[in-house]
């Protein structure tokens, strides 16, 4: 059994398979202060939940763009698991060739969400993954990461908007009924939705215009629901994106 652990910077989402099939998915908040145990603890819940003892698993594989974390996590896998996770970073083979000007700094998750989408859906392909940034990730049909753009997350965003003005409210991410919106909070939900829905819009159709191909766009990301059942612009919405492309880089590095 292999257990892919993605670190992200709101979330750590965990999926654990049974050769081919991912038998359960977890997600907690990403904490720095949590000790090694308390990670460890809750990596041992998660298993047990899904009816895995530990000694069952073979490998760990984890990516993260949160450093402050990895000491802590990695340490409550070895000790509650009992093995050394493999990391994803330089050195480590994904199948996708990183050729921007300094792939050192591209983050391990929009690696291993590319080697998903290109393993599964094959190329060229614009990655879209929807989390605390808002990411979209060029491939084409030789594997070749050759592009990307990163703007705001949707929450990230919302967030802010909130934060930064003392008398709007918070308010649910989620499509309203109507634009013509006659009450603040509606008023909030409407112009969210539309403008993200509609930068997400154009910027694959600019990438499609500039690459000067047609290309599958494949989303992903726990936010990427509020949008893709709106649009026409994606073409599949794969939630568990992550989890496929630490499998295989897994399998790619396991010997």
């Amino acid at each position: 059994m292999l257990v892919t652990v993605d670190i992200g910077n709101t979330n750590i989402t965990i999926g654990i398979f049974d050769k081919d099939d991912l038998i359960g998915t977890y997600r907690l908040t990403t904490k720095v202060r949590r000790t090694s145990d308390e990670y460890g603890f809750m990596l041992k819940n998660f298993l047990d939940r899904s009816n895995v003892h530990e000694k069952q698993i073979d490998a760990v594989i984890v990516s993260s763009v949160v450093p402050k974390v990895m000491h802590s996590f990695t340490n409550g896998i070895k000790k509650f698991v009992g093995i050394e996770p493999l990391i994803v970073g330089p050195g480590v083979k994904s199948g996708i060739s990183v050729q921007l000007e300094n792939p050192r700094n591209v983050g391990a998750d929009r690696i291993a969400d590319c080697a998903g989408a290109f393993n599964e859906y094959g190329g060229p392909i614009l990655v879209a993954d929807f989390g605390t940034a808002t990411t979209y990730d060029y491939v084409d049909e030789n594997g070749c990461f050759k592009a990307g753009a990163i703007g705001v997350g949707i929450e990230t965003g919302v967030n802010a908007l909130w934060g930064q003005t003392a008398q709007l409210p918070e308010i649910e991410i989620k499509r309203p009924k109507t634009i013509l919106a006659r009450n603040t909070q509606t008023e909030m939900q409407a112009g969210v939705f539309y403008q993200f829905l509609g930068g997400v819009e154009y910027t694959i159709a600019q990438f499609k215009k500039e690459v000067g191909k047609d290309m599958k766009v494949i989303a992903t990301g726990g936010l990427g629901r509020i949008v893709c059942s709106y649009t026409k612009s994606i073409d599949v919405y794969d939630p568990n994106l992550i989890f496929k492309g630490l499998k295989v880089i897994y399998e790619k590095n396991k010997d």
